[in-house]
């Protein structure tokens, strides 16, 4: 290996190491910080952009009871207790719970509303229409933050920890060693208990 590509490599490991020992945390913190953000503008009326496509959403699923005035208010609670959720990690499963479920009533929208999310359905969505659909992101992200409730975390390199540690188990046709994640796979969420092993 060249001086050019050593030196690369350090550097590398570096990045990769902070992203590794950080990316979770920066993860949750950030998500946090949008829930709390927009639940907390949805308690202020005008604030909220999404709050009357939101208001109408709820009136159509609950047929007309629930009104504007509860449910706007309501769902900007629910967003604020999300994101204080994940911003301190307390009840982590609670709070990723309560996500999904919001989640799950964003995404209606484009059921019940189609002609006001989308220019031409299904592939042009309107600027509402964008909003709702990049909360696949944040679905994401809460999968990942999901798998951390039982102490998982990011290994930068789990091939080069799993020989550091001794860890190698063997192949499943007993020919050899084989590291638990797969040697291909240069990061991977594992719990902590997992690399001793």
């Amino acid at each position: 290996m060249s001086q050019l590509q050593q030196q690369f490599d350090r550097v590398d490991t570096r990045i990769t190491g902070f992203m590794a020992r950080h990316g979770l945390t920066f993860l949750r913190l950030s998500v946090g910080i949008v829930f709390l953000w927009f639940g907390v503008l949805k308690l202020f009326p005008g604030l909220s952009p999404a709050a009357d496509l939101a208001a109408r959403t709820i009136e159509q699923l609950t047929f007309g009871v629930v009104g504007p005035a509860v449910s706007v208010p309501l769902l900007g609670v629910w967003e604020a207790v999300i994101g204080l959720g994940l911003l301190t990690g307390i009840a982590l499963r609670a709070t990723l719970l309560l996500l999904f479920l919001q989640m799950a009533g964003t995404m209606l929208p484009l059921l019940f509303f189609p002609a006001e999310v989308f220019t031409v359905f299904p592939y042009a969505p309107t600027l509402e229409g964008q909003y709702i659909i990049k909360n696949v992101v944040l679905i994401s992200a809460a999968v990942v933050i999901g798998a951390t409730v039982r102490g998982g975390r990011l290994v930068a390199e789990p091939a080069r920890q799993d020989e550091a540690a001794g860890a190698a188990s063997p192949a499943a046709d007993g020919s050899g060693p084989l590291s638990e994640t797969g040697s291909e796979y240069t990061g991977a969420l594992r719990r902590p208990s997992e690399a001793a092993h």
